[in-house]
């Protein structure tokens, strides 16, 4: 293998490419724009429990940059779900504003302490919290596919 060769080989191998990451960004960003609200919560718990558990693999390793850069961006996406629960219209609203505010402060010092212990117990605090929404999520649209006409179980099928 000449070097022209390795050198394209190396850069095939480096990662995916600036189209492949264009491309990447452009359907993430067609998929939130096209979500319904419960699908854009699953998708804020999918990431926010992808980036707990990337945290947790570089504390473990001992590596705090990727750490810190993984709890940051999870303690971003409890910001955004604190800030639009919407207390007052769903009596568990409290409990749940005092338990993201709770696990904030624990991703703090998870952060500040490299303690991997409080961010694994964020992570079993907030999983069955993303399992529920997932589950609703499913319920919500197997009842709307039950009531379109023509569906098995749906209006006007005898």
């Amino acid at each position: 293998m000449d070097a022209t060769s390795f050198a394209a080989f190396a850069a095939a191998s480096a990662g995916p490419s600036a189209v492949v990451q264009k491309q990447r960004a452009q359907y993430t960003s067609d998929a939130v724009l096209s979500a319904t609200p419960v699908q854009l919560v699953t998708m804020l718990y999918d990431r926010l429990m992808l980036d707990l558990s990337r945290a947790e693999a570089a504390q473990v390793a001992a590596n705090w940059g990727t750490a810190s850069e993984q709890l940051l961006h999870a303690q971003a996406i409890i910001a955004e779900l604190s800030s639009s629960l919407k207390i007052d219209v769903w009596d568990g609203g409290e409990g749940l504003l005092a338990l993201y505010t709770y696990t904030s402060t624990a991703l703090v010092n998870a952060n500040v302490h490299r303690d991997v212990a409080q961010t694994r117990e964020v992570i079993g605090l907030l999983e069955p919290l993303r399992q529920a929404w997932h589950e609703a999520a499913a319920s919500l649209q197997a009842g709307a596919a039950s009531t379109v006409p023509g569906l098995s179980g749906g209006v006007g099928v005898a």
